[in-house]
């Protein structure tokens, strides 16, 4: 069975896909289209990480049979047209639930501690004088509220880890936790109380553009988001405004509605804000886990067995 990799794989990930048996891998550079098509061509199986899987790539693998995410969300795959091709689509719940936890709480303290300030100013010899206006902006999770916006299994992971420093944590979700049904929130009681908004929500026709500037205007002044999800569920510009206007304190971004980033976004501008890139899932345990369900489902598709954590 062969089966392509679209992902610029680090030296340690393709060590580790050389130890696969019984698969036949390609591994391909998301920028290389021309390698891609070639690759593509006799697979059975697409390893899918983020570039978007078209109809078009579809019709370029005739022996196409799954689309396997290596992550949760599905929205970078045109699912119809795989339905319409009889194509799988699976994908990997909890596997990075534990790497984007702790992402979100790296963002949060990095925001709080102003790490983007005070580590250039550190290395140019200037940490010792900082700006005492900045002093006054740094803070602590202990005594904060922090909202999910979406409480799946990354947020779940993070939240007992948050209390445990001190803060209060809240949610909107579709329905109540076991056990945290006092938490539970609509979306405006959401905004209305937390400090630290943390989206941990899919991206959908209902989630898209969700924290629009309406929705930033009704939180808190001072309060700050996290964004681990996907970038389209902040409207970037409104997002910019509150926080050159001080309404918002600070943002930490992993992800962006256009990815790769554009350099000339004004989120990069901002000394408030902590950017990655689109790296919240990307640990050598997440890929681990992440292997173990795609060699699994290779098995399966060649044995005609039905397929894990199928979406499509």
């Amino acid at each position: 069975m062969k089966a392509v990799l679209h992902y610029r794989a680090s030296p340690g990930f393709r060590s580790a896909l050389s130890a696969i048996e019984g698969v036949e891998l390609a591994i391909v550079d998301e920028t290389d289209d021309a390698g891609f098509a070639r690759e593509i061509a006799g697979a059975e199986v697409l390893l899918h990480v983020l570039k978007p899987v078209t109809a078009a790539m579809m019709d370029a693998a005739p022996r196409l049979g799954l689309i396997q995410k290596i992550g949760v969300g599905v929205n970078t795959i045109d699912l119809e047209a795989a339905r319409a091709r009889g194509v799988a689509v699976c994908n990997m719940p909890g596997t990075n639930s534990q790497a984007v936890a702790e992402m979100a709480l790296t963002l949060m303290l990095a925001v709080l501690r102003r790490v983007a300030v005070f580590d250039p100013q550190t290395r140019a010899g200037e940490g010792w004088r900082p700006d005492p206006a900045v002093l006054d902006r740094v803070g602590e999770i202990g005594g904060r509220t922090v909202g999910f916006f979406g409480f799946g299994a990354s947020a779940s992971r993070l939240a007992p880890a948050l209390e445990a420093l001190g803060a209060r944590v809240i949610y909107a979700a579709r329905a109540a936790k076991p056990g945290r049904e006092d938490g539970l929130r609509d979306f405006d009681a959401l905004l209305a109380e937390a400090d630290i908004l943390s989206l941990h929500a899919p991206l959908t026709d209902e989630t898209r553009g969700i924290l629009n500037a309406a929705a930033i205007a009704r939180m808190k002044p001072g309060a700050m988001v996290v964004n681990t999800a996907r970038g389209e569920l902040i409207d970037e510009t409104a997002l910019a405004a509150a926080l050159r206007a001080g309404h918002l304190s600070g943002a930490g971004l992993d992800v962006f509605a256009r990815e790769p980033v554009d350099p000339a976004n004004p989120l990069l501008t901002l000394a408030n804000v902590v950017v990655m890139p689109h790296l919240a899932w990307l640990t050598p345990e997440t890929l681990a886990r992440s292997m173990a369900v795609a060699v699994e489902n290779c098995r399966r598709l060649a044995a005609g067995a039905p397929l894990l954590h199928r979406v499509a």
